[in-house]
């Protein structure tokens, strides 16, 4: 097993192509998206069915990354351009991964 960092961004689906460019401009290799419910400072959010076309959907954003630094470095670029005007959560966590040349850990 090989040590590495894993950073979770919820936010609103809306903006998903956006915070997934920022993604890749930082260095991640991939990223793997799942709709996101649940209540918050800013209200309920289904995860299903949010308003017509999923405009007020959420999503859950999981990156695996070579280093904390490197999340770190991200989820500030991912702050900064959309956390202002769009609800969003981020976190870091340290994980064990197999293959580790798929993330250049």
């Amino acid at each position: 097993m090989h040590t590495a960092t894993k950073l979770v961004i919820i936010t609103e689906r809306s903006i998903l192509d956006g915070v997934a460019a920022l993604l890749e401009e930082g260095g991640a290799t991939g990223y793997t998206y799942v709709d996101a419910g649940g209540k918050g400072s800013r209200g309920k959010r289904r995860a299903r069915n949010a308003g017509l076309s999923g405009v007020m959907a959420n999503v859950k954003i999981e990156v695996v990354v070579s280093d904390h630094n490197m999340a770190e470095r991200i989820l500030n670029t991912v702050a900064e351009t959309y956390f202002q005007n769009y609800s969003g959560i981020a976190y870091v966590e340290p994980v064990e991964i197999l293959r580790p040349h798929k993330f250049h850990v």
